[in-house]
């Protein structure tokens, strides 16, 4: 019998289309976990609803295009849980369990929480799931008794606080039901976007995983390069040229090379250099725009896909959320 295979989980709200910042910083990742881990991976339609609660009617879509870009990127259902969050009510139990123990001020003080506050001005964001959100997110994970969470830096204080409300758990009620989830930080190359800003869909400068490779090749075209670079005979700076970042990721280190004494004697021009990397990407996107292209004559199987993992995730977190109720003193319904 070999070793039990650790568990690891992470999500993705259903707020819109994938884009190259999500195939680089989280699904390529993600894609290599699956062959070491036993990964959870869902979609999360009740964290779009504590900013998108006003408007819904896209929700729907964006769960079918996010499980067709999931597995397009490579995520395997054969190898990973795939599922959907509003498919498992125990996520929503445990969520208003977890919130009966769990400060307010800890999830004000959240930097997440307050950075928005002050960001998002189009809509009211002072609602109790927006301020919960972590609680939410708190079960999502510890539902599943995972030992690891795939984040990045930025996500690290959301970790913190499900970590605390497991600690709060376990010293109030003497009963050790769940796995404190730890870390798993990945160095991941940090991808702008057309405008030099970070890739975001609501910025509007994101390249996606379902543009076709005439929309890619248009969109790097209209990329900010160096400002001080007018016309084609003065010299540029690629440091600061997202172009140049993109061609580290996805150009040959010779092209590379090529491009960065090009740019820096006048030896090539914008365009060119635009046009080149666009090609590099489009071939490194192409097996993900294949697949997808294969997925979307199917959409049945997508929606079975996520009904079959779901079903899965939901026979575990019956089982969690059983021993919660023991824990707390609550009736415990046998699973």
């Amino acid at each position: 019998m070999g070793m039990e295979k650790k568990r690891v989980l992470s999500g993705m709200q259903a707020s819109g289309r994938l884009h190259l910042g999500n195939l680089l910083g989280a699904l390529e990742n993600w894609r290599k976990l699956q062959d070491e881990y036993d990964c959870f991976y869902f979609i999360a339609d009740w964290h779009a609803l504590s900013t998108s609660y006003e408007d819904t009617h896209e929700i729907k879509d964006n769960v079918f295009n996010i499980a067709i870009d999931w597995l397009a990127a490579g995520i395997d259902p054969e190898k990973s849980t795939v599922f959907l969050q509003s498919l498992i009510p125990e996520h929503a139990v445990l969520h208003l369990l977890l919130s009966m123990i769990t400060p307010v001020p800890w999830l004000e003080r959240n930097p997440t929480y307050k950075e928005k506050m002050q960001e998002v001005k189009d809509r009211d964001l002072t609602t109790y799931g927006f301020l919960g959100y972590p609680v939410l997110q708190a079960a999502d994970i510890i539902i599943y008794k995972a030992n690891y969470v795939p984040v990045g830096i930025d996500q690290l204080p959301h970790l913190e606080v499900t970590r605390e409300i497991v600690r709060r758990f376990h010293f109030i009620y003497k009963k050790n039901v769940f796995v404190e989830p730890e870390p798993l930080i990945s160095e991941v190359p940090k991808l702008p976007g057309l405008d030099n800003r970070k890739m975001s869909k609501s910025y509007g400068n994101a390249i996606f995983l379902s543009d076709s490779p005439e929309a890619v090749t248009r969109k790097v075209r209209t990329m900010i390069t160096d400002p001080q670079r007018v016309k084609k005979t003065d010299t540029g700076n690629p440091e600061i040229c997202s172009v140049f970042t993109f061609h580290k990721i996805f150009s040959s280190a010779a092209e590379v090379s090529q491009v960065y004494a090009g740019c820096t004697t006048a030896g090539i021009g914008c365009t060119d250099c635009k046009l080149m990397m666009a090609r590099n990407l489009n071939d490194y996107l192409k097996p993900i725009s294949e697949k997808r292209k294969e997925l979307l004559g199917n959409p049945g199987m997508i929606y079975d896909i996520l009904q079959e993992g779901s079903k899965k995730a939901q026979s575990i977190a019956r089982q969690t959320l059983s021993e919660v109720n023991e824990a707390m003193g609550l009736y415990r319904a046998v699973p």
